[in-house]
């Protein structure tokens, strides 16, 4: 099967988000033996062709304006509407993130599109496109075929795998001139209260804290261990509600989904909601004083003790294994 699929990739403080190159991945299994097109939107975005291309675009689309430095939906929309009028595509695929959410479901409603939200998996299957996505709260999941019309799907981070970077890929880098107009929002300034550091929803390993942490200054032992494992830190809502930390780490139903290869849960009892937005982690260890906590029956391995007795050690294990 042979198809044109549009990837938009994503950029944030001047780089290309890592679920771009995921969603490239995806596009390379869907398009088969057709043409995946890169699109690139924002205000100063041409540098960045090139790495899409390394990472698997056959060549990309640019589209630069200064109202583009900051994402709205209003500005953003109409900037890609113009690139898919060029291109027609079978099929467009974006990151699910907090842009992609947004913004795949403008465009599907312009298109008057199905779209796929969320997919964990693409595959061919019987000359059809076949979608994996979880439901009830990833308890179960559905294959999504599509037999007709446009390919239209958001890709949950780490869980497609993005091709191996080529630098020898070469590829023509286009740009697209639009006129964006009638922009109800305009973004002055952004101030962002998440921690420096790893990005929480891209992250390979996450260290968690729950209200086990007992306060703000329970997350220093997650935080250095974070850091040694060269991970990020997340909470359950219980912390955040009470808090220990800012609600941009709350990971859960209401908070941010995550699939880390290894997730590390410190204090946190399990409630059904915290487990929704990370029972499909890789590996998952839990530590808790409580050995009939919930959590443990999502568990890969059990730690029963108490977290600021055992966070240490594993510093000290883990920074010994790393020298």
């Amino acid at each position: 099967m042979s198809r044109k699929i549009l990837v938009l990739g994503e950029v944030r403080d001047g780089s290309l988000r890592n679920v771009s190159f995921e969603a490239m991945g995806a596009a390379k299994l869907a398009a088969g033996s057709g043409e995946v097109v890169g699109v690139l939107i924002g205000d100063a975005v041409q540098s960045l062709g090139n790495e899409l291309i390394h990472y698997g675009a056959d060549r990309v689309v640019t589209v630069e304006d200064k109202q583009l430095k900051h994402y709205t939906s209003d500005s953003f929309s109409q900037a890609l509407l113009a690139v898919i009028d060029q291109e027609n595509p079978a099929g467009i695929i974006l990151g699910h993130t907090a842009l992609g959410k947004d913004l795949a479901p403008r465009i599907a409603s312009k298109l008057s599109s199905g779209l796929i939200s969320d997919a964990t998996a693409v595959e061919e299957a019987g000359g059809h496109l076949v979608f994996t996505r979880p439901i009830y709260s990833g308890k179960a999941f559905e294959k999504k075929v599509i037999t007709d019309g446009l390919i239209f799907a958001t890709v949950r981070p780490n869980n497609i795998a993005a091709l191996e970077k080529d630098e020898s890929r070469t590829g023509e880098i286009s740009s697209l001139s639009v006129e964006i107009k009638d922009v109800r929002t305009i973004i002055k300034d952004v101030v962002r209260k998440a921690t420096e550091g790893v990005d929480l929803s891209e992250a390979k390993v996450i260290v968690a804290g729950g209200r086990g942490v007992k306060g703000k200054e329970g997350f220093e032992p997650l935080k250095e261990l974070a850091k040694v494992l060269g991970g990020a830190v997340g909470a359950s809502r219980g912390a955040c509600d009470a808090d220990y930390c800012d609600y941009s780490l709350q990971i859960g139903q209401t908070g941010k989904v995550v699939t880390p290869d290894l997730y590390i849960a410190c204090g946190i009892s399990g409630a059904i909601q915290h487990l929704a937005g990370m029972s499909n982690s890789k590996v998952i260890v839990a530590i808790n004083k409580d050995p009939e906590a919930s959590i443990f029956q999502v568990a890969d391995y059990g730690i029963v003790g108490d977290l600021f007795e055992v966070v240490p050690l594993l510093i000290e294990e883990f920074a010994a294994v790393k020298q």
